[in-house]
């Protein structure tokens, strides 16, 4: 095996991720957008840099990088913080993902879509981007009320998504003729299978972690009981999402011996995240796009309006404060990863629908990463969430 390309590449990559940081300073602009259009241009839509095999390490970066992202969110989900703002986060939730699968089946039913192939879109259309929204939270400085309630949002949004996703994949069967008996024996073990092992990794870890230094984890730990969560749940195939948000509220809640569980995670997480952003614009194709005609542009502007109107729902059900009503939705615009994982599990369940699914997916996905994160940046600025410069 020839090492000289990877390690070029991986070089490459992080210099580019350093020019993307330095210019998102001088810029504003968020450096998740800056890392994927970098991305973009050395990959398959750009200049084609990247050498061949090294998409193979992309599924390795992909589900570390999500698992430290799934670990950090369950620490937004602690009882001292559900407290404070679990009214908000619980409401605001909830009100997405019913406000989603309404607007967008019914939007897309009218537009001529079948109902059960509209009803799978909708349900891949509740996922976020809780990578990106993370760093965009983080890189901003972003704090108080209304980002805290970010944070909890996108840590239990996807929990909701993929519930809800499980059970619509089970309903469109049902309609179509398709064991739907099997599915939703599938969805019943991925659930309960991501929850089993989040407890079996996080009350361990939060008994042993930060014993040895003072009450402060070491990396090692960090990096063992993440990589520990990810492997279990790819043997198991279950969700390391679902798994990665138990383990990490378990840990924030029970660890009572020491208050920053997760204080090297947060020292690890940059480079990783840099590599899966880069890598997630590098294997995008941007003639995706091109090819979602008017379907992808109701598809597009339905969750657009469905994030507004169940924002604006939940968070005033929640009793939030006007400019959190209208800026809660948009902040939650980015969508990513765990949207085209449900994308590849419905298109295998649905192999007749499966082009029109994954299509519409990546496509809709490279607008709202590119989008979708400067709007979360404008939302926490207007809410006042970032200090002034």
């Amino acid at each position: 095996m020839d090492l000289a390309p990877i390690f070029l590449t991986l070089g490459g990559l992080f210099l580019a991720g350093l020019a993307a940081d330095v210019i998102a300073r001088r810029t504003r602009l968020p450096r998740v957008t800056l890392l994927l259009a970098l991305g973009v241009i050395a990959g398959r839509s750009g200049f084609d840099l990247i050498p061949a095999g090294f998409d193979a390490l992309f599924s390795f970066i992909s589900v570390a990088a999500l698992t430290l992202v799934a670990f950090l969110l369950g620490n937004a989900l602690t009882w001292e913080k559900l407290r404070l703002n679990g009214r908000l986060i619980l409401w605001v939730s909830w009100s997405i993902v019913a406000a989603t699968i309404l607007v967008v089946t019914g939007g897309l039913t009218l537009a001529g879509v079948e109902l059960p192939l509209a009803m799978i879109l909708a349900a891949i259309a509740c996922a976020t981007a809780p990578a990106a929204t993370q760093d965009i939270l983080r890189e901003a400085g972003a704090e108080g009320r209304f980002a805290d309630a970010i944070r909890g949002i996108v840590a239990i949004d996807d929990a909701w998504g993929l519930i809800v996703f499980s059970l619509v994949l089970v309903a469109a069967a049902g309609l179509t003729g398709v064991d739907g008996e099997g599915l939703l024996a599938t969805a019943f073990h991925d659930i309960l299978g991501a929850a089993v092992i989040g407890l079996l990794v996080g009350l361990p870890g939060a008994a042993l972690t930060g014993r040895i230094s003072r009450g402060e984890p070491l990396q090692a730990e960090a990096l063992g009981l993440v990589f520990v969560t990810a492997g279990l749940c790819e043997w198991l195939g279950v969700s390391y999402l679902l798994a990665g948000m138990v383990a990490g509220a378990v840990i924030a809640n029970f660890a009572s011996h020491h208050e920053r569980a997760f204080h090297e995670i947060e020292h690890i997480e940059w480079p990783v995240m840099l590599l899966f952003f880069l890598m997630a614009g590098a294997v995008l194709e941007l003639d995706q796009l091109w090819a979602l005609g008017g379907v992808g542009l109701a598809y597009v502007a339905l969750r657009i309006l469905a994030r507004i109107i169940g924002g604006w729902v939940g968070a005033g059900l929640a009793g939030a404060i006007p400019v959190e009503r209208r800026w809660i939705g948009p902040a939650l615009l980015p969508q990513a990863g765990v949207a085209v994982g449900m994308a590849l599990v419905a298109a295998d369940q649905f192999p007749g629908w499966g082009p029109q699914i994954m299509t519409l997916t990546v496509g809709t996905t490279v607008l709202f990463e590119l989008l979708g994160p400067p709007i979360t940046r404008i939302a926490l600025s207007r809410v006042g969430a970032v200090p002034k410069a």
